[in-house]
C-alpha cells in the first residue's frame, strides 16, 4: 500500500446534485483542476489530445469513456505519476513539480483490493498515520468498530468485502480535498458497491470536498454524480451538469403515426423497443417533442453511448 492508495451514493446525493454549476461552465465555485491543451503520447499514439476541462470544488464527477479512451492518463497526469504536454493545474499546484505537496490533500483508490496479503488491519492504520499528516486515527478506528475487522486480521483472511471496509476506513480518515477513484469497485459483488458509494457519500463526501470517478459501471453511481465528463480518443466530448442532461437532452418514445416527423427532427441517437422507435434529441422544444409519445430524460448510459457512437448499441 502506497501513500498514493489513501481513501471520499442516495438522499444526500440529490441534494448535493441539485445545486452548483457544471464541470467546464460553473460560476462562484473553486476550481480544483483545471487542464488546458492537455496531451500525452505513446510513441505515435495519442493518449490524450489537447484535451480541455474544469473541475470545480463540492462536486462529485464522473469522468466515463471506453477503454483506451484516455481515462486512466488524464488521471495519471492529475496525481504526477506521467509527463505531459500542455497546462494542469491541480490545486492550484503543478503535478509535474508539486507532487509532495499536491499529495497531502488528495488521496486516490486504483482498486479497492489491491492490499499486501500478509498486512494486518493495526499496521495498516499504522502505516497511513505514519505517511499522511492528515490521517485521524480515531476516525478510522471509530469506522472500523462497526465492522468485523480485528486489529490482528490479516487481508489474505479478508473477503473482498471486507477489503472495501478497510480501504474506506483509511481513506475516510483523511481529510483530503479531492479524492480520485479509479474503478474502486471492480470485481464486488453489488451489495459492497453500494455499501462503498453510499458509506462514500454518507461519512466522506461535503461542500469543501471533490470527488472524481472513472467508472464502467454506470448505473451504479448515475444518483450520486453532480457533472458528467465525456472522454473519447483522447478528447473531452461532452461536460456538463447533471442538471443541464435533464435541461438539454430528451428521450422519445415516438409513436408509429408520427416517427417520419420526429426523424425530420434529427434526433443525435435512434433505436428500437418492442417495435417502437425512441428517439434522443439534444436541445429540442419538450413541448413539441410530447405530441410524438412519451417523453424523458435519458440515462447517463444511454446518453454516453449515443455521444459515443452516435447510436444505441
Amino acid at each position: 500500500m502506497s501513500a498514493d492508495t489513501n481513501t471520499n451514493a442516495d438522499t444526500n446525493a440529490n441534494a448535493n446534485a441539485g445545486t452548483g454549476t457544471g464541470t467546464g461552465t460553473g460560476t462562484g465555485t473553486n476550481t480544483i483542476v483545471r487542464a488546458a491543451n492537455l496531451s500525452k503520447h505513446y510513441g505515435k499514439q495519442a493518449a490524450l489530445d489537447h484535451t480541455s476541462f474544469e473541475i470545480h470544488q463540492g462536486r462529485i464527477v464522473g469522468l466515463i469513456g471506453p477503454n483506451g479512451s484516455g481515462k486512466t492518463t488524464t488521471l495519471k497526469a492529475m496525481l504526477g505519476l506521467t509527463r505531459f504536454e500542455g497546462e494542469l493545474s491541480v490545486l492550484g499546484l503543478d503535478p509535474r513539480t508539486q507532487r509532495d505537496e499536491l499529495m497531502n490533500d488528495v488521496c486516490f483508490i486504483a482498486d479497492v483490493a489491491i492490499l499486501p496479503r500478509w498486512l494486518k488491519v493495526k499496521d495498516a492504520v499504522d502505516f497511513v498515520a505514519g505517511v499522511h499528516p492528515r490521517f485521524d486515527r480515531s476516525k478510522a478506528e471509530r469506522y472500523l468498530a462497526n465492522t468485523k475487522l480485528t486489529p490482528d486480521m490479516k487481508v489474505k483472511a479478508m473477503s473482498k468485502g471486507m477489503v472495501v471496509q478497510l480501504h474506506l476506513a483509511l481513506v475516510m480518515a483523511i481529510d483530503a480535498k479531492l479524492l480520485v477513484l479509479d474503478e474502486p469497485t471492480l470485481g464486488l459483488d453489488i451489495i459492497y458497491r453500494k455499501q462503498f458509494y453510499q458509506n462514500l457519500l454518507e461519512d466522506y463526501f461535503d461542500k469543501d470536498k471533490t470527488i472524481l470517478i472513472t467508472t464502467h459501471q454506470i448505473e451504479e453511481v448515475e444518483h450520486i454524480l453532480t457533472d458528467l465528463l465525456f472522454i473519447e480518443n483522447g478528447k473531452i466530448a461532452l461536460s456538463l451538469s447533471m442538471d443541464e442532461v435533464g435541461e438539454r437532452f430528451t428521450e422519445v418514445m415516438v409513436g408509429a403515426d408520427f416517427v417520419r416527423a420526429a426523424g425530420a427532427l434529427q434526433p443525435m441517437a435512434q433505436r428500437t423497443v418492442f417495435g417502437k422507435s425512441v428517439m434522443l434529441f439534444d436541445g429540442a422544444d419538450r413541448r413539441q417533442l410530447a405530441a410524438f409519445g412519451e417523453i424523458r430524460t435519458p440515462s447517463v448510459a444511454d446518453l454516453f453511448v449515443a455521444t459515443m457512437k452516435g447510436s444505441y448499441a
